[in-house]
C-alpha cells in the first residue's frame, strides 16, 4: 500500500469497532425476541473485514488511486456481516427493526430476495452507517449487512465455490442447473415457512 500501513491498520480497526456495534445490536434484537416470543429469527452470524489487498484490488477495478480517502468514500463493504435467518419473513423483520434504530443511518437497500439476480442469487443487502466513538473524535462508519435464509446461504456458498473453480467463466449448462437449484430453494423456503405456520397454529390451539 502506498500509504502508511499504520494508518491503514487504524482505519480497519475503526471498521472492526463498527462491526462490533452492529453485531451487538443484532444479538440484542435476537435475545429480546426470544424472551418476548420464545423465537430466534437469527440462526447465526458471520463477520468479516476486507484485507488491505482486497481493498486495493477493488479500488483499482474502479479505476481509483489506492488511498485511505478513496477507500472510505467509495467502498461500503469494508466491514460486512452475514445474518442467516430461518425464514424469508425474518429477513424483512430484521431490516425493519435495524432501520428503526435512531443511531443507524440506512444508506442503501438491495433486495435480491424480491428480485433475485439472473443467476438465481438471493439475499438482502442492507448498507448502513454506524457512529463509532473513539478516544478523541466520532466517526460514522459504513457496514454492509447481508441477510438471507439458511437455504439461500447454502446456494450462495456453492455458487461461490463453482464461480472460482471455473475462474469466473461458469459453463452455460452448470449455470442453468444453478438457476434451477435457486428456484428449488425458493420453493423450499416457502414450503418450510408454510410448515412453520401450521406448527404455530397447533401451538395456539393448544393454549
Amino acid at each position: 500500500m502506498p500509504d502508511d500501513m499504520r494508518e491503514w491498520g487504524k482505519m480497519l480497526l475503526t471498521y472492526k469497532f463498527a462491526l462490533d456495534e452492529v453485531s451487538t445490536k443484532l444479538n440484542i434484537l435476537n435475545e429480546e425476541l426470544h424472551f418476548i416470543q420464545n423465537y430466534n429469527p437469527i440462526e447465526h452470524m458471520k463477520t468479516r473485514i476486507k484485507s488491505p489487498e482486497s481493498i486495493r484490488d477493488k479500488l483499482l477495478r474502479k479505476g481509483m488511486d489506492v488511498t485511505i480517502e478513496n477507500a472510505r468514500a467509495h467502498i461500503r463493504d469494508i466491514a460486512g456481516i452475514r445474518v442467516i435467518c430461518s425464514f424469508s419473513t425474518d429477513i424483512y423483520r430484521m431490516v425493519e427493526m435495524i432501520s428503526k434504530q435512531h443511531d443507524v443511518e440506512v444508506l442503501e437497500i438491495k433486495d435480491y430476495v424480491a428480485s433475485p439476480k439472473p443467476n438465481g442469487y438471493q439475499s438482502l443487502h442492507l448498507n448502513v452507517r454506524i457512529p463509532v466513538f473513539l478516544t478523541d473524535h466520532l466517526e460514522h462508519v459504513p457496514v454492509e449487512i447481508q441477510i438471507r435464509t439458511i437455504a439461500m446461504d447454502f446456494w450462495a456458498s456453492l455458487e461461490h465455490k463453482i464461480y472460482y473453480k471455473f475462474n469466473e467463466q461458469v459453463p452455460g449448462e452448470i449455470g442453468s442447473q444453478l438457476k434451477e437449484a435457486a428456484d428449488l430453494i425458493s420453493s423450499l423456503d416457502e414450503r418450510m415457512f408454510s410448515l412453520n405456520e401450521q406448527v404455530q397454529k397447533y401451538r395456539t390451539d393448544e393454549v
